[in-house]
């Protein structure tokens, strides 16, 4: 089953000085997103020539505050890799006895946890699948 590595994720509590940091550590921004539904900016930052994602670290900010930042230990986000296929990854995971904390009902995203609780996102190559059971239908458990 193949599988790729995409980003690692943090949350941040000051969008701009953190960027100020990565870029000093010499990482570009090379993708911005503003999602103004889930009041959140997602920056995407790498070093450079390396611009095809495949080091990106994800600043996740959230517009209206995150107060338990730094101290609940929730600025890791989690790790994020591309699938082959997702509903054939989650039944092999489930299978071995992983939770599926959120199923991949829209045949496109899922989130797991590993033995240490470091949320992982996984995500369908290409287009995402046509909904499927069980997954369709699965409840979220938990939290990632």
């Amino acid at each position: 089953m193949k599988v790729e590595y995409l980003h690692t994720m943090v949350r941040v509590l000051d969008l701009e000085k953190t960027i100020g940091f990565f870029k000093l550590l010499g990482l570009i921004e090379r993708r911005r997103i503003e999602n103004d539904k889930g009041r959140f900016t997602l920056v995407f930052m790498c070093p450079p020539g390396q611009e095809d994602g495949r080091a990106d670290v994800e600043l996740t900010w959230n517009w209206d505050g995150d107060s338990g930042l730094p101290s609940d230990s929730r600025h890791f986000g989690h790790l994020a890799y591309r699938v082959e296929n997702i509903y054939d990854m989650c039944a092999k995971l489930q299978e071995a006895g992983v939770t599926i904390n959120r199923p991949p009902r829209d045949g496109h995203m899922a989130f797991v946890r590993s033995p240490d609780n470091v949320s992982i996102e996984l995500l369908q190559m290409g287009d995402a699948l046509a909904p499927a059971e069980p997954w369709a239908s699965m409840e979220n458990t938990g939290h990632w």
